[in-house]
């Protein structure tokens, strides 16, 4: 044998020796997570326990509704470094309405926003999930309406939108108007928020235009109804440049307060006059 042949030989055989790199780091890499995860739970649960009865029924609230794969551990982090969220609990000031906000991560992410723009004028809850679809609506519409205790709805701020992009544009319709026959039947005043814009994306398989066409239905349904319009699209369509995260259907810190600024807005006009 050639020494060259000999020594890739030699190379060969060690390589094979060597145990895969990449399975082993993967393992490692799960299990130091699986441990992180632990340690934070068991924060978490620690920390639960010491709170009132009220509280203690939100947290369980959220550990059915927000998921353990992705929304949950977000959850407990923050919540053991005592950082503000969307799902903070909201003690009512019984002398001021109260609103619920409904959406996707769009609406998580301006729900701080609206909250601190209305302090002393409401007590702004949302829902306890990314709302999803209008198919999930129907599934959880009843565990959102009463997730925040018993007690009169003043204002619903509600949207479905982005991930209702692939739905059939008659399905859409269909079950947004089951969810507005049932919110209306609470006696709050509705707000329809229009979807924010996406951007085109093969990969994803989302269009801009599939928003706008479902922003017109909705509108249409909305002026059927009488139901406000609070028109997140036509807000911050001029401003995407700069407050829309590139090629993504989120935002920046400063496009969520704006849109928060918005949502505050639209909501203190139909807010009761007590």
């Amino acid at each position: 044998m050639k020494l060259s042949s000999l020594l890739v030989a030699l190379l060969l055989s060690s390589f094979a020796a060597l145990p895969a790199a990449e399975p082993t780091n993967a393992a490692e890499a799960a299990a130091k997570k699986a441990a992180e995860d632990q340690r934070i739970d068991g924060l978490y649960q620690a920390k639960v326990a010491t709170l009132s009865p009220e509280r203690q029924a939100w947290e369980q609230v959220l550990q059915e509704n927000l998921g353990n794969g992705f929304y949950l551990p977000i959850h407990k982090r923050d919540f053991v470094k005592g950082t503000s969220t969307a799902w903070d609990f909201v003690a009512d000031d019984p002398k001021l309405p109260r609103v619920l906000l409904i959406g996707d991560s769009v609406s998580r992410g301006y729900t701080l926003a609206v909250r601190a723009a209305l302090i002393g004028k409401a007590n702004v809850h949302r829902a306890p999930e990314n709302c999803g679809p209008t198919a999930n609506g129907l599934k959880k519409l009843e565990t959102w309406l009463a997730s925040a205790g018993p007690g009169k709805w003043d204002v619903i701020h509600f949207n479905f939108g982005i991930h209702d992009r692939a739905t059939p544009l008659a399905d859409y319709e269909k079950r947004l108007t089951q969810i507005l026959t049932r919110l209306q039947a609470t006696g709050a005043k509705l707000i329809w928020a229009s979807t924010t814009p996406i951007p085109d994306d093969a990969a994803k398989k989302q269009t801009a235009v599939s928003i706008v066409e479902r922003n017109t239905v909705a509108a249409d349904l909305m002026a059927k109804h009488a139901v406000a319009i609070d028109d997140l699209f036509a807000a911050i369509t001029p401003k995407l440049a700069t407050l829309q995260n590139p090629n993504d259907v989120h935002f920046t810190s400063a496009g969520y307060d704006f849109l928060g600024q918005q949502v505050a807005t639209v909501i203190s006009a139909q807010l009761p006059r007590k």
